[in-house]
């Protein structure tokens, strides 16, 4: 089986993202132009050997220095053509890539240098999401992007990112969530915004469970009431392995209540959440049957792709056809779309490419 499966049919076949970074995707030869325009000091301008720049500084096994690396792409991210041309090649890159479905996030509150309002900054994004979203149809690769806000857990303006969220959810904002280094900053901080959020039936996830163990997932789910993890790799600390897996009261939860897991392979070995692809807890996670899905958290840092890290987990694991439709039909299902439209996109775009490759 996994001989079959090649990387240009890897790219070929529908994927859903639901954790992918705006400023964590931007291509290497964009920031180059940005920075020039604004001033902005680079480590390279040569955009090949900066691409190499970000992937190698990214790659230090701490999840503080991988974040040091977003100075650079935020700072050229503090105008709404720039914010605008930015969204725009990502939905191309992503549909390039076969992506169907894709929910990416930013943190409004870090474009505002340049005396852009939040509202401005998200327009800005929703109107380059939309650019290259038209532009990949007419190029025959349809791709759907929602977009997810974030506010800093570090910050005190969730209560306000979450308000601008629900402002603008019927323009393209699917989401809410918080980021940050999670040691000190617990999503506890930020219940106001939480609390709000589930007022008004609107969807968010949490960075949990990346850094931080599990006090920080039990947080995320049962004070903040997180429809989904972001990561939530260390939820294989209440797991005692063994030839038949014995789970703890947190991780039976999470598992019983079906709680997506948006792991990210390639960045969890980045930050040191896991030793090396092999040895990911994903394959664990998925043989205990949670509601795993594959990410790319940011594509310029780790220097990867869906199609990527999909090609990784085929290697690692030995995974076929039917184990990359089952994650990917994970992410529709756990998407934060409406339910109807979730499931065209598994019944009409999903299921029929696979079944041309299952046997």
């Amino acid at each position: 089986m996994v001989a079959t499966i090649r990387y240009e049919d890897i790219v070929k076949v529908p994927k859903a993202l639901l954790h992918d970074h705006l400023d964590g995707g931007l291509r290497p030869a964009t920031i180059v132009e940005l920075a020039a325009e604004v001033g902005h000091e680079l480590p390279n301008t040569d955009p090949e050997a900066l691409g190499r720049w970000f992937v190698e500084a990214a790659d230090s096994g701490s999840l503080e220095r991988y974040l040091e690396t977003f100075a650079h792409t935020v700072a050229v991210m503090q105008t709404a053509p720039a914010l605008r041309r930015v969204a725009r090649e990502c939905a191309l890159d992503l549909a390039t890539d076969g992506v169907v479905y894709a929910e990416v996030r930013f943190a409004p509150e870090q474009h505002l240098e340049r005396d852009l309002t939040l509202d401005e900054v998200v327009e800005a994004v929703l109107a380059g999401f939309a650019e290259g979203s038209a532009l990949a149809a007419e190029a025959g690769t349809p791709i759907r992007v929602g977009t997810l806000l974030t506010a800093m857990r570090h910050a005190a303006r969730s209560q306000e990112i979450a308000e601008l969220a629900v402002r603008h959810r019927d323009a393209g904002v699917v989401g809410f969530d918080i980021a940050g280094a999670e040691a000190g900053f617990p999503p506890t901080r930020h219940l106001d915004a939480f609390e709000y959020l589930q007022r008004e039936n609107f969807h968010f996830t949490i960075h949990a469970g990346e850094a931080f163990g599990l006090p920080s997932i039990w947080q995320a789910i049962q004070w903040c009431g997180a429809d989904r993890l972001g990561h939530g790799v260390r939820i294989v600390d209440d797991i005692t392995p063994g030839p038949e897996p014995t789970l703890g009261r947190l991780a039976a939860y999470v598992r019983d209540k079906r709680i997506p897991l948006e792991l990210c392979p390639s960045s969890n070995v980045q930050t040191g959440a896991a030793p090396s692809i092999a040895e990911h807890p994903i394959g664990l996670l998925r043989d205990l049957r949670f509601r795993v899905t594959v990410n790319t958290d940011n594509r310029l840092m780790s220097g990867t792709s869906m199609s990527r890290e999909m090609a990784l987990l085929v290697e690692a694991f030995g995974y076929g056809w039917r184990e990359l439709q089952w994650f990917t039909i994970n992410a529709m299902k756990s998407a934060f779309i409406p339910f109807d439209q979730r499931l065209r996109i598994i019944d009409e775009v999903i299921k029929p490419a696979y079944a041309k490759l299952l046997p």
